[in-house]
């Protein structure tokens, strides 16, 4: 199971166990390029913006939401 996890390293020592765990192949380095949203996701939420904006009746309140998927 692979899983992204950015870290903040506050320790020396933390670092040097990171390096470790890298040198034991348990760990890899990821550019932060690797970890970028798609162009086509943000143009999907640059879309729905519009929608929004352009449409704003169309919106339903949390509550409503909430109500409408409620579980009996």
């Amino acid at each position: 199971m692979e899983e992204v996890v950015h870290l903040r390293i506050k320790k020396e020592y933390a670092a040097e166990l990171i390096e470790d765990l890298i040198r034991a192949q348990a760990l890899e380095p990821v550019e932060d390029s690797d970890t970028d949203i798609p162009e086509w996701q943000k143009e999907a939420v640059r879309n729905t913006l519009r929608q929004v904006e352009q449409h704003p009746e169309q919106l339903q309140s949390w509550e409503v939401i909430k109500q409408k998927y409620q579980r009996p």
